[in-house]
């Protein structure tokens, strides 16, 4: 039962949203290790910043 075979699995709205949410994340990951931070916090500090950037972009992404 296959309704649409145009339809995506994702919006276009919603891959943005998510891209600068990674986008974001490897940012935070970036800068938390180059600035000296061991790995771990550098991966629980990407973790944060896409949480906080998907909330974000979706609120100022109409």
């Amino acid at each position: 039962m296959h309704q649409n075979s145009n339809s995506s699995l994702l919006s276009q709205r919603a891959a943005v949203v998510l891209l600068l949410g990674v986008l974001a994340a490897v940012a935070a990951t970036a800068l938390t290790v180059l600035a000296g931070g061991a790995l771990a916090s550098g991966l629980l500090a990407g973790g944060g910043a896409f949480a906080a950037g998907v909330v974000f972009f979706n609120m100022i992404i109409a």
